[in-house]
């Protein structure tokens, strides 16, 4: 169960890849990913998210094999050292298993578990919070020219149903949180009416996870690259903090710590 209880959690995303698209993200080995991870646990993240295959826009599909060898041994190395919370981030039930097994808590699916069927039988067995998320298309095809006569009706009626098919095979509602999948087959228009009105997300009685961290519809607002995000990426987690998001992932763990603290000691009422 990872609802919030009046607090904002903060995941870090740490990429066992070498090609995810903000640089600073990428970590080679258990070596440079667990010291990340230590970073990001002495600067306040609640949760960490692993993930050995890169979902950017245009990103080619990674064998278990490749995938399995960039994570586990992060996973194990991590876990020796802490027992923060660890998402895996795959779309294969053989990773995701691995990874469980090796010591990780959390299953991210940005298939909703539709890729592999196998799944959801094993977020039943492990009985662990699994997070869906929302994707027209694939990484390598999503962002040619998404289309919606209502992005924010859409995707809702996605991750619900979503939901509601994963608890009648038996995953327990309260290990379920919904993922609106900003960037993952949208415009920025998209991105931001999804923003705009996530606080609908919340209304379902599931936990919310927004995932808007340097991304490209931040980049097109601003004319800036990945690398100078920063202020845009609090801004808008600002926004969905300040409008019941349960779980904020993000690069920037402390300044996003801090944005939250701020936000929380301003709203707290006696």
């Amino acid at each position: 169960m990872i609802h919030k209880n009046k607090k904002t959690l903060i995941m870090g995303i740490i990429n066992c890849t070498p090609d995810s698209f903000y640089s600073q993200s990428r970590k080679q080995g258990p070596g440079e990913a667990l010291g990340q991870a230590l970073s990001m646990v002495k600067e306040g993240a609640d949760i960490l998210d692993l993930g050995g295959e890169s979902t950017r826009p245009g990103a080619s599909y990674v064998s278990q094999d490749e995938e399995l060898e960039r994570i586990i041994p992060v996973v194990e190395a991590i876990r020796r050292e802490t027992d923060i919370p660890l998402s895996i981030d795959t779309r294969k039930s053989g990773v995701a298993r691995a990874a469980l097994n090796a010591g990780a808590n959390i299953i991210n699916d940005i298939s909703a578990l539709r890729d592999d069927p196998q799944m959801t039988p094993l977020a039943v067995e492990k009985n662990c919070p699994v997070i869906l998320m929302h994707m027209q298309g694939t990484p390598e095809n999503m962002q040619n020219k998404p289309q919606y006569e209502s992005v924010v009706d859409e995707v809702l009626h996605f991750l619900i149903q979503a939901a509601q098919k994963a608890e009648k095979a038996g995953v327990l509602k309260e290990n379920i949180v919904l993922d609106p999948g900003i960037g993952f087959g949208k415009t920025l228009k998209d991105n931001l009416d999804l923003i705009r009105h996530i606080r609908r997300f919340s209304k379902e009685g599931y936990s919310v996870l927004m995932g808007l961290s340097r991304k490209s519809f931040i980049g097109q607002i601003l004319d800036t690259d990945p690398e100078n995000r920063l202020i845009g990426s609090l801004t808008a987690n600002g926004w969905c903090a300040a409008e019941g998001v349960d779980i904020l992932r993000v690069h920037d763990v402390l300044e996003t710590s801090q944005m939250v603290r701020m936000l929380q000691e301003i709203s707290w009422k006696d």
